[in-house]
């Protein structure tokens, strides 16, 4: 993996060393992406900017890269991983095409170069791209299907300005400034993000799934793909069959790797199906992890989020496949430690501890590897969440996973509580989403629901969760990989009907039948349990202590934002956090966690509030 960055300007001559040497500042900010090496080409109307983490062709790969056919010169700045590599391969030798690297940075310039922008439908990876065309005075820009890989624009004094993580854009000069909207992403939407909102005013991102150009004339991007709905009508076993061939495909097709690779193991159906996969095709001892908390053994109580501790399941899979499986810990005080690291690396507050645990873990991983293979977006997919099962979340009329927006207007001061309109911002997004949903009626309005909720979840929630992956991981020099989001795998589960995929009431229903014969029994039906969480009080204590000190700092930026008695009441002992701040894991402490993000944000980042 790796990060792009760049700029255009049409009128203004860029091959020159200042704005060759702000390429090379944009690369730099971006150096956790790619501790390997760095690259900076200029041309007349465009600078295009690389850091580069080797993982394939070691030698051959290095960016920007370019290439010329016709007497025309074309070069790449690439973020990603192509899983049918060779398949393109030999479509471009039929073609006529020489290739003289082993990388998939070659395959897909030269891909864009022979079949054009509709090369897109090709691909099968993630991805975030940009192609400048010397001759034509172009640049195109690309996104994956699911956006598992991020980009970022801006336009400013009629540079055009891109980059994998906004803090690029930020290097390249553009203001740190927020409005209406981006009050309402970060106390109405987040941690999520709307699809194409960067949060900071005038910035965007590149929406999953749209590619397009940007020209003298204007930037048009448009989708490349949708989800279609269509009437599923293979058998259970046929459906069966095919969720089991699309995984395993999907699994076998990312473990290409010239670097060591790992899986993450939590003893879940979803970590277990992808780790069972990869052992079964590779010789040598497969290393697996697993993380959990200091403390935990003697703090963790059932609860319905998190049926049972995962320790038992781990040692039944190790076993099973003979793994050289390791177990990563945390304690609260690294917990808090990373909440500020964590925003530098996302450049927005996000998951609270959720964020920093992975941050600290994964970079205990990175210290013996360089890719892993995780289980996320399995729930997603196939409706894992209660928000599927639930009758007063489906049903709730918001996000099922913070319903409580008048929870969240609370948290606002006062005089911005009416100002920003945070409630209708919420819902508005909400419902202008839906209207996007692929159309499908079912006979029975709950599965019409059903489907609402799984198209939300697929843009908004997994969405979050592979953000942070992404922004985590690439802040340790770790590729991770999601073989679940494959775009083939997503678009089947997507048409299959509920009484098929939750068979019985049966969460996860389809894939725990496709499971059978490759896990053993006892995994394969364990009941669903989360990301693992501390249960140690004391991360509630000095979260608690922390924002105490935040809330006494006449200084701290956020106390112009936020209800003041009521943030004091969230330091009280037993004080009543109401509903989940967001998703299942984000409760009480996360909350005061996630307002501490907010504070540290707009400090670092020296955020300008503009008149809401």
């Amino acid at each position: 993996m790796c990060g792009i960055a760049g700029f255009v300007h049409q009128s203004i001559p860029l091959n020159q060393p200042e704005y060759k040497a702000l390429g090379e500042k944009m690369a730099h900010t971006l150096s956790h992406r790619g501790p390997d090496a760095e690259g900076v080409v200029a041309y007349n109307n465009a600078v295009l900017a690389h850091a580069r983490l080797a993982v394939i062709d070691l030698e051959g790969g290095n960016q920007p890269m370019t290439r010329t056919r016709n007497g025309k010169t074309y070069t790449v700045v690439y973020n990603g991983e192509l899983y049918n590599t060779k398949e393109i391969r030999r479509e471009l030798i039929r073609e006529g095409a020489s290739l003289s690297t082993e990388s998939d940075t070659e395959v897909l310039l030269l891909a864009y170069m022979y079949f054009g922008p509709g090369f897109v439908h090709l691909l099968n990876g993630i991805y975030a791209f940009a192609i400048w065309d010397e001759s034509e005075r172009k640049l195109f820009l690309c996104r994956d299907r699911f956006g598992v890989k991020p980009l970022f624009y801006t336009m400013k004094d009629g540079f055009f300005v891109f980059g994998s993580e906004i803090k690029a854009l930020f290097a390249f000069g553009v203001p740190a400034e927020l409005d209406r909207e981006g009050l309402c992403e970060i106390f109405g939407i987040g941690p999520a993000v709307s699809p194409g909102v960067g949060v900071f005013k005038n910035i965007h991102e590149v929406k999953p799934g749209y590619s397009g150009y940007l020209t003298e004339e204007a930037l048009c991007l448009t989708p490349y793909y949708r989800l279609h709905s269509a009437l599923h009508t293979d058998s259970y076993e046929e459906t069966v069959d095919t969720v089991r061939y699309l995984l395993c495909d999907a699994v076998r097709r990312q473990t290409v790797s010239d670097v060591p690779l790992c899986t993450f193991l939590s003893g879940g159906l979803d970590s277990s199906l992808i780790t069972a996969i990869v052992a079964k095709n590779q010789q040598a001892p497969l290393c697996t992890y697993s993380f959990d908390y200091e403390g935990n053994d003697r703090y963790f109580k059932p609860s319905e989020f998190q049926p049972d501790a995962d320790g038992a399941y781990i040692n039944i899979m190790a076993e099973t496949f003979k793994t050289d499986h390791k177990v990563l810990y945390q304690n609260s005080v690294q917990l808090v430690e990373n909440l500020y690291k964590a925003v530098e690396y996302k450049d927005l507050p996000g998951m609270a501890d959720v964020d920093s645990s992975l941050l600290g873990f994964l970079r205990q991983v990175r210290q013996r590897h360089t890719v892993a293979l995780s289980g996320e977006c399995a729930d997603e997919i196939f409706g894992g969440y209660p928000w599927f099962f639930k009758e007063e979340m489906l049903n709730c009329g918001t996000f099922p996973w913070c319903p409580d927006v008048a929870g969240r207007e609370a948290v606002l001061a006062p005089a911005l509580r009416g100002k920003i309109g945070l409630l209708e911002y919420v819902q508005e997004k909400y419902e202008s989403f839906l209207s996007e949903m692929p159309e499908f009626t079912y006979r029975n309005p709950l599965d019409t629901r059903r489907r609402e909720v799984g198209f939300l979840n697929l843009y908004w929630f997994m969405a979050t969760l592979l953000n942070r992956k992404d922004r985590m991981s690439m802040a340790s020099g770790l590729e991770v990989r999601v073989p679940f989001c494959d775009h083939r795998l997503i678009q089947y589960v997507w048409n299959i009907p509920w009484d098929m995929k939750a068979k019985d009431g049966e969460r996860k229903h389809i894939l725990r039948e496709a499971a059978k014969g490759i896990l053993p029994e006892s995994v394969r039906c364990r009941k669903k349990s989360p990301y693992p969480k501390t249960h140690n009080p004391d991360f509630e204590k000095l979260v608690k202590q922390e924002l105490k000190a935040v809330l006494q700092d006449r200084n701290a930026p956020i106390r112009d934002l936020i209800d003041l008695e009521y943030a004091n009441k969230l330091t009280e002992d037993n004080y009543d956090y109401g509903k989940p701040w967001f998703g299942q894991l984000m409760a009480g402490p996360q909350r005061i966690a996630y307002l501490l993000q907010v504070n540290y944000w707009l400090e670092k980042y020296n955020v300008r509030i503009l008149s809401a």
